[in-house]
């Protein structure tokens, strides 16, 4: 694996492959890599040619600058792991190379559309900073297909929202949750949770897919079920930032007639925010996805 850090040289080494009609996939990230970003890597590898993971730690989508100073960084390891993979090359550029006119002047990418709810409304500006980066990794990488985890859900849907409101060719793909054995999704912050309170996390799974397992039997009231399984993680002392049932082609709140719905939730713990999600299709054959 190739390791690049400027963008001019990584735009030459892709070159040769584009010209070879070579199909390109990027998977973006912020490091700290745990199986779930692995599992990307290997669904990009098993669909493309040349796999490109970047690792930037995005300051731009942070509310503050101390969640972005204490954002883990394991660059070594997180190149371990991308040689085992089988990753081909790694863009990792600093501050500098992404944002050399710093941030205040920094021309921004806005999505109005998905971006005010959910995630959006308790961290405003993050979505901005997310559109932001990820235009400018895909004008750098220029990718014929991007793979991002379905765990953010809200993020994949602005994104792909994103890539078709600038006609971007680029093919963005969804790659199922990475769980840990007592089901809690894979995630970066899942270091910060104390000891104590790791035992219980994973009510956040279990109450979405509680209401996703009554809205598969039938039960179309949506607030309800989002008020007991907001009582049920707020019973274990977790902050509860929200409970959603919505529309999984749109994120608009769900309507009764709507046959592709998500259950979306996020917690706090004492020192992480945590989100997961349920998505459905209520049809002849209803199924809970995992």
């Amino acid at each position: 694996m190739l390791i690049f850090r400027h963008i001019e040289h990584m735009r030459s080494q892709l070159q040769p492959s584009r010209k070879l009609g070579q199909r390109i996939s990027l998977v973006p990230t912020m490091g700290n890599l745990h199986e779930g970003h692995i599992s990307l890597i290997k669904q990009a590898k098993a669909q493309s040619d040349i796999v490109v993971c970047s690792i930037f730690v995005n300051s731009l989508q942070f509310m503050l600058i101390e969640e972005w100073d204490k954002y883990p960084r394991t660059f070594e390891a997180d190149c371990r792991k991308l040689r085992e993979v089988g990753c081909d090359y790694l863009f990792a550029p600093g501050d500098d190379e992404m944002y050399p006119n710093g941030l205040a002047t920094q021309s921004r990418v806005v999505c109005p559309s998905m971006t005010d709810i959910l995630c959006g409304r308790s961290r405003p500006g993050h979505f901005e900073g997310v559109t932001t980066v990820v235009s400018k990794l895909f004008n750098i990488i220029q990718p014929d297909e991007s793979v991002f985890g379905l765990k953010d859900f809200q993020q994949i849907s602005v994104i792909r929202r994103m890539v078709e409101d600038m006609c971007l060719p680029i093919k963005v793909h969804g790659g199922p949750i990475c769980r840990e054995s007592d089901g809690l999704a894979m995630s970066s912050r899942n270091a910060f949770i104390k000891s104590n309170e790791r035992p219980k996390v994973k009510v956040l799974k279990e109450s979405l897919f509680e209401v996703g397992n009554c809205l598969s039997k039938g039960d179309k009231d949506f607030c309800g079920l989002e008020q007991q399984a907001s009582e049920r993680i707020e019973q274990l002392g977790f902050k509860v930032d929200y409970i959603s049932v919505r529309n999984s082609l749109t994120l608009e709140e769900a309507a009764i007639d709507d046959q592709d719905l998500i259950v979306l939730g996020a917690m706090y713990t004492k020192s992480a925010r945590l989100i997961d999600n349920c998505i459905l299709r209520l049809d002849n054959t209803n199924g809970i996805g995992r």
